[in-house]
């Protein structure tokens, strides 16, 4: 959609806007002036704490009516200060599709739950059944309408949640972080859906995402970028590339930008950078080939030996519900291995069977070269560490002392001998200052270090992290993955769950892939993520490299690939050795 050649309608203008909540001692938003005029599409990126979800509670009205602040300025959404409005208007305007779909389930089905804001409206039964079988079409759930929410997919609670939203036909619609909890494939095919329903139905899109990359697989008009509390960038998406602001702000630009960067080549607007299917190859082709000729070939490290093995494993919670089917790998001393594929396929329920939790139906594990079938779950949580997505399903101690310290308690260690052994895990993740803090005093990221480091004080040889990246801006990924690196270097043998295919890439060599219950790949996570076949069984994305290595005519994509990630290692040792 080119809103150039349509009348600019503003729908949304901040003026000299500020909000500071009641219990901040500083503003969190500073002099936001901003207009969106209606039919845009507008990504709102930033750090995080950089106030960018401050201002979508703004729009949709949580703030002020559910966080409590002062504003000052004003903020108008289709002419009409928000100040002298209720949320129940508000919500007539805005449609905000949250981060976490099950907090937005109200319904026992899904035609339930798309259905009560028609209900709350007192809408007649035929017009009503009418109105959600046109709204739950649009995004491809008209044929599961007498489904559960809480049965669904990932993708398939998004588009719900969507439909409740879009049955008010609002004529604002506002994504929070709309790809957090979904694999690559689901992520595509739900930024594919909001530019459907943003061209078809005439909507003004406000999206507010971590993963630029991903978002701007589609158009966008603008990219709006928040720091601080302020907005420092508001641009097309191809004069942001060329402006070179993100990286310095904790942005992860595309990847495929980078590597034009590495290649010595200047980004400029004319060539088009802000998508990759719009980028003018014919400007970069040469020295894409150049740089790609020059890079010198790593050698292969010798074989380390093996840790952990599965062998034929397969597991069921019931008669009709088959997890994992006959899967086999082998995991070497020291290694940073991934396992990825689609939500529900399989690998957390892994995680679960090397653990202890649940035990396998058929096959056998070994750690060492002895079999672990008659390991109870304590014996094998003194060499495996388990670390879940969510800090706050594993915090059970209000002190970040007596957290680390539980587990050798639980042991019976003595006390004396207790202490110095969580001064050296909390020294290892980077807590030693924090030591007699309250849990609570926290930030997410380092709550999820008290985790690790409640793991680690055990000296477990694997550790296992469920998604420990999700969530993450680019500057805090960045910290938890150097972290784990230097765990890595220490030894710890380390698996990691994850929907992040850069993290796949940059820091773990081999990747394990995981699709409806079957292994499908077992291979360097280079070879996985370019080849096209498994990514798509297993609702992976090919990376953005890969394609631009196709697109400049690259013999050997998967080399080039190589190449880059080579590349981006040693050029971030380099900075960390410089720091």
């Amino acid at each position: 959609m080119d809103t150039n050649t349509k009348e600019k309608t503003p729908v949304i203008e901040f003026k000299d806007f500020q909000f500071q909540y009641f219990s901040q001692a500083e503003p969190t938003l500073y002099d936001i002036n901003l207009t969106i005029n209606r039919g845009e599409k507008v990504l709102l990126v930033g750090p995080s704490g950089s106030g960018k979800s401050t201002l979508g509670h703004c729009l949709n009205g949580l703030i002020p009516f559910s966080y409590k602040g002062e504003i000052k300025g004003s903020l108008k959404i289709m002419g009409q200060e928000t100040k002298e409005m209720d949320i129940f208007r508000l919500s007539k305007m805005v449609g905000t599709v949250l981060q976490d779909s099950d907090g937005q389930f109200i319904g026992l089905t899904v035609g339930e739950d798309v259905a009560f804001a028609l209900e709350n409206d007192c809408v007649e039964l035929g017009k009503m059944r009418e109105t959600v079988q046109k709204v739950t079409d649009i995004v491809d759930m008209g044929e599961l309408l007498k489904s559960s929410p809480f049965e669904l997919s990932g993708g398939q609670k998004q588009r719900v949640s969507f439909a409740g939203v879009m049955v008010d036909d609002v004529d604002i619609l506002l994504f929070d972080e709309p790809l957090a909890n979904l694999d690559p494939a689901t992520g595509k095919t739900a930024i594919d859906l909001i530019d459907r329903v943003w061209r078809d139905e005439d909507k003004t899109v406000i999206i507010i995402e971590h993963r630029l990359e991903d978002v701007l697989y589609r158009d966008v008009d603008r990219v709006i970028v928040v720091s601080e509390g302020r907005i420092v960038a508001d641009m097309s998406p191809d004069e942001l590339m060329a402006a070179d602001i993100l990286p310095g702000l904790g942005i992860r630009e595309p990847l495929y930008v980078t590597a034009m960067k590495y290649a010595g080549i200047k980004v400029t607007p004319q060539m088009h950078a802000g998508r990759l299917d719009t980028l003018d190859i014919e400007r970069i082709r040469e020295p894409l080939l150049a740089w790609n000729r020059a890079q010198e070939k790593k050698e292969k490290s010798p074989e380390r030996p093996a840790i952990f093995q599965a062998n034929h494993i397969s597991f069921q919670y019931t008669k009709k519900r088959k997890i994992l089917q006959d899967i086999s790998f082998t995991i070497r001393e020291g290694e940073m291995v991934s396992v990825v594929g689609t939500n529900g396929a399989g690998k957390s329920t892994l995680a679960k069977v090397i653990c202890g939790f649940v035990k396998e139906d058929q096959g056998k594990l070994y750690y060492g070269g002895e079999e672990m079938s008659d390991w109870t779950i304590k014996e094998r949580s003194a060499r495996i560490g388990y670390v879940m997505q969510n800090p706050n399903q594993m915090i059970c101690k209000p002190m970040i002392y007596d957290e680390v310290a539980l587990g050798l308690r639980i042991r019976g260690v003595p006390e004396e001998e207790i202490e110095p052994k969580v001064d050296k895990a909390l020294k290892i993740c980077g807590l030693a200052p924090f030591k007699k803090w309250p849990v609570s005093a926290l930030s997410f990221g380092q709550k999820k270090r008290v985790t690790i480091a409640s793991v680690l004080v055990l000296e477990p040889q694997i550790l296992i992290l469920d998604e420990p990246t999700a969530g993450q801006d680019y500057h805090h990924y960045t910290d938890i993955m150097e972290f784990l690196k230097s765990l890595n270097s220490q030894g710890v043998t380390i698996i990691m769950i994850t929907h992040d295919m850069h993290l796949m890439l940059e820091y773990t060599p081999h990747a394990i892939v995981i699709s409806g219950g079957k292994k499908i790949g077992d291979a360097s996570a280079v070879e996985i993520l370019t080849d096209e076949k498994i990514a798509e069984q297993a609702n992976l994305k090919v990376t953005s490299l890969y394609e631009l290595a196709l697109k400049a005519g690259i013999e050997d994509p998967t080399s080039f690939v190589q190449n880059f990630i080579d590349h981006e290692r040693g050029t971030r040792h380099n900075e960390i050795e410089t720091v």
